[in-house]
C-alpha cells in the first residue's frame, strides 16, 4: 500500500468513498453527498494552506483518504489541527486508516503544529476510537447528542494528541 499526497485525479475516488460514509455512517454528519466539485473545492482549500491531504491506494485504487484542516479559524487556534479519515467501504481493518493516520501525523509534526484533534462522529464508533488511540490519542470529551442522524441523536468524541513540544514549550 501506498500512502502518498492526494491529487485532484483521486477527487472521483475519494468523493465516492466519503459519499458512502455520509449516506449509511456517522463519521461525518452530513447528510447528503457533496457534490464532485464541493469535494474538490475543498481540496484545493486544504492543499492551498499547505495541509497535508493523503490518499492510500493499493494496486492502482484509492481505497482511503486523510487530510488535516485548521481545528477552529481563530488566530488563538493556529497551532491546532483537526484530522478526518476515511476507508473505502469493503477495505476496512486491514491497516488502511492507521498507515493515513500516522503519516498525517507525522506530517503536522513536521509542520510544526502542536495539536491534533480527533472529532469521532459516535461515541460507539470502536473502530475510529480504537485507531486514534492505537496513534497516541487520548480522550478529551465526549459532547453528548450533538447530532441527529440516521434516525437517532449522536454524540462527538474529543480525541487529542499533542505533537512535537505539544504545550511543553513556547510555539
Amino acid at each position: 500500500m501506498l500512502v502518498r499526497p492526494a491529487t485532484a485525479r483521486d477527487i472521483p475516488a475519494i468523493h465516492a468513498i466519503y459519499a458512502h460514509h455520509v449516506l449509511h455512517g456517522l463519521a461525518s454528519f452530513e447528510e447528503v453527498p457533496p457534490a464532485v466539485e464541493e469535494m474538490r473545492r475543498r481540496f484545493d482549500e486544504v492543499t492551498a494552506q499547505g495541509l497535508p491531504y493523503l490518499a492510500a491506494e493499493l494496486g492502482g485504487e484509492v481505497l482511503g483518504y486523510g487530510y488535516c484542516s485548521l481545528y477552529r479559524t481563530r488566530s488563538g487556534y493556529r497551532h491546532t489541527l483537526e484530522d478526518s479519515v476515511y476507508v473505502r467501504q469493503g477495505s476496512e481493518g486491514k491497516g488502511i486508516g492507521k498507515a493515513v493516520l500516522a503519516e498525517l501525523i507525522a506530517r503536522c509534526t513536521a509542520l510544526k503544529y502542536r495539536q491534533l484533534v480527533a472529532v469521532i462522529g459516535d461515541s460507539g464508533n470502536a473502530a475510529s476510537i480504537g485507531l486514534h488511540a492505537s496513534l497516541g490519542f487520548v480522550r478529551a470529551g465526549n459532547l453528548r447528542s450533538v447530532g441527529f442522524k440516521l434516525g437517532r441523536w449522536v454524540d462527538s468524541v474529543l480525541m487529542q494528541l499533542p505533537l512535537g513540544a505539544g504545550d511543553g514549550a513556547r510555539p
